[in-house]
């Protein structure tokens, strides 16, 4: 693909600490390629030999529980970094990451990870901040599976996907990727049957509008009232 310029990386914030020479340099370092929507960068158990920056698009990352059933875990919006795993002291990656969409990713070796956190400013702090984030997210959900009624977590999930992943509109919110009900039923541990009679009961009551796999927030302070 075409060279990038490092300028295209200085408002991410893992490079925004970096000289433009140094950009330079860790672009050199890697290479970007165009991943199609419903692709996997990468699965579960797999040997962790890169580690990547997703430029643009959304990634899914999920893992399959002991019944094999799959479990989404989070989503992850342009700008972060992903695949991490000699951050978290593994060798395999511990999910599988989708491409939600069609996606631009940079990739890097993961025998490179220790010399960025070491040479680059700010890359080290951001990369352990984000896994910090996700961490904390991950908890949550946890404990939300433990402790709330369905119709909270579910509109929980809508929520936390409203405002990581949400652009605005003339008369509300729209989540920038496609969410199909079963999407939201693998996030919140419910069944499709039930996502699907809670989320057409929020339709009728104009809290949310869902078309072509696309959720619209029609009313977010509503919604938020649901997730107490």
């Amino acid at each position: 693909m075409t060279r990038l310029a490092p300028s295209l990386l200085k408002s991410i914030p893992s490079f925004e600490r970096m000289s433009l020479s140094q950009t330079q340099e860790a672009l050199d370092l890697g290479r970007s390629r165009l991943v199609a929507a419903g692709k996997s960068v990468f699965e579960e158990g797999d040997a962790a030999e890169s580690f990547f920056l997703l430029l643009d698009g959304h990634i899914r990352v999920e893992r399959l529980n002991q019944e094999g059933d799959r479990v989404i875990s989070l989503h992850i919006p342009a700008g972060q970094l992903f695949g991490i795993a000699q951050a978290l002291g593994r060798d395999t990656y511990p999910a599988t990451s989708i491409a939600v969409v069609e996606c631009l990713i940079l990739a890097w070796p993961m025998r490179l990870w220790q010399g960025f956190v070491e040479r680059y400013p700010g890359f080290g702090p951001e990369a352990y901040r984000t896994i910090g984030a996700r961490v904390g997210e991950m908890n949550s959900r946890i404990m939300e599976l433990a402790t709330q009624r369905v119709e909270q977590r579910i509109a929980c999930a809508l929520v936390r996907l409203m405002q990581q992943h949400g652009r605005a509109t003339d008369n509300g919110t729209e989540i920038a990727f496609p969410v199909t009900r079963r999407t939201i039923s693998e996030m919140t541990g419910s069944t499709l049957h039930t996502v699907s009679r809670l989320l057409s009961a929020w339709e009728r009551d104009r809290i949310v509008v869902s078309k072509r796999k696309h959720i619209h927030v029609l009313d977010a302070e509503r919604l938020e009232q649901l997730t107490r």
